[in-house]
């Protein structure tokens, strides 16, 4: 059964060591993402943010999830295992549900992430971005309104 016949379901506690291995995954495999701080870290934040945040994943094992700051309709995080099967654009989908307006922050070097989000309606606003440390890389802001 493909991951694309599921709809993306909330994520729980039980679900962060798999959300975590997303995310390590992707910056171990990215040549201009240096890491930052320790795997185990990344799976203690994703854990501290659980209960703040609406964090929808696909698959089992996880593959792909998406993390949302509804409060102030800010997208935090989305990342796949694979690009092009369209997990990504499965779980923008379901955070575009019921909402008028959402933001995000994407890497300078990420050329492919922001042809992605240009391609779900995005807009860059603003020039580069520093920001907040321990990350390094720059970062520009782009928006969707409906």
């Amino acid at each position: 059964m493909s991951i694309l016949q599921h709809r993306p379901r909330l994520a729980g506690p039980d679900d962060v060591p798999g959300i975590a291995a997303v995310l390590n995954r992707w910056i171990d495999e990215t040549t201009w993402m240096p890491r930052s701080m320790p795997p185990s870290d990344i799976e203690d934040i994703i854990r501290t943010a659980l209960p703040d945040r609406i964090i929808w994943v696909l698959g089992d094992p996880i593959e792909a999830y998406l993390s949302l700051d509804p409060k102030v309709s800010k997208i935090g995080a989305l990342y796949c295992s694979r690009t092009g099967d369209g997990c990504g654009k499965a779980l923008i989908d379901r955070a575009k549900e019921g909402r008028d307006f959402l933001w995000l922050h994407t890497n300078v070097p990420n050329l492919g992430a922001q042809r992605f989000y240009r391609r779900e309606g995005f807009e860059p606003v603003g020039g580069e971005i520093m920001p907040d440390p321990p990350e390094t890389i720059p970062e520009i802001r782009m928006e969707w309104h409906r």
